[in-house]
């Protein structure tokens, strides 16, 4: 979602619908065809970037709060048209997968093991992008994002780089789907509601757009926060978890990856002045 929103400039509020389907891709894959759990998770992605691919092509059309309008529809809509293909999707009552142990005699617990595969994926993923974005293909991204006309004067061919950047930040999201069906050995409708997207863009926004880092703070804090939030008053937890995200907002305007991208060129400046 950072590299579509913080690197290319695109707003979208319907990435939960990439994470349900990666999640059922997963659920399905292993509920009713019995494949190994480990093909599920690139096969997730691979449909979500194709999904997503296709989705941007009409999207191209929209820009700014009529995107995110089209995406919130998305993110409304998946939901619903889950529930109604029993077959495949088991409705409202969703899917119980078994959660998968560690393979190879490893002493670890299902726990455990699931830990060390997200944090595996995750690794990878993470280079992936980071290589992503000092390519040729982050600078077209980022150009677009800064001034499309000229871009597309400098010849970058804006509609594909927006269709593209759509299809691999959905590929991410359905990766992410496909863990989050192993781990929670659960999927349902209900789950993948538009609260999610909003989520997601929330943490990305908190973390610092257009840094990679910044994924990972906000993550922590959308994933932290609402439970400490909860331990302390259980009456209104999320009115305190909006104090917080103000509070937040107000001392680093420009995310926590922002925060320390800023304290970072002070310290280098002050550095050179003392030397």
């Amino acid at each position: 979602l950072n590299m579509l929103t913080g690197y290319n400039g695109q707003i979208s509020l319907g990435h939960g619908a990439f994470y349900a389907i990666g999640a059922y891709t997963t659920a399905i894959m292993i509920d009713r065809w019995s494949v190994p759990y480990g093909f599920t998770i690139p096969v997730a992605g691979a449909l979500c970037l194709l999904v997503g691919f296709l989705f941007g092509i009409p999207a191209l059309r929209l820009e700014g709060l009529y995107l995110a309008l089209a995406t919130f529809a998305l993110a409304l809509a998946v939901p619903q048209i889950l529930k109604h293909f029993d077959g495949w999707t088991g409705g409202s009552q969703g899917i119980v997968l078994s959660r998968p142990g560690p393979p190879f005699g490893l002493r670890l617990s299902a726990d455990q093991w699931l830990y060390f595969l997200s944090l595996g994926v995750l690794l990878v993923l993470f280079v992936l992008a980071w290589n992503l974005l000092r390519g040729r293909t982050g600078r077209a991204m980022v150009a677009i994002r800064d001034n499309p006309i000229a871009a597309a004067a400098m010849g970058v061919n804006t509609a594909l780089y927006k269709s593209l950047t759509f299809g691999v930040s959905a590929a991410y999201t359905g990766v992410a789907g496909a863990l989050s069906a192993l781990v929670v050995a659960f999927v349902a409708p209900d789950t993948f509601n538009v609260f999610l997207s909003i989520t997601l863009l929330v943490g990305i926004v908190v973390g610092g757009l257009a840094s990679i880092s910044g994924a990972l703070f906000g993550a922590l804090f959308i994933q932290f926060v609402p439970n400490y939030a909860q331990d302390i008053s259980k009456a209104a937890p999320w009115a305190i978890f909006g104090v917080v995200l103000i509070g937040v907002m107000y001392v680093m305007p420009y995310g926590v990856g922002g925060a320390v991208r800023l304290l970072s060129r002070r310290l280098a400046r002050t550095r050179a002045g003392t030397g």
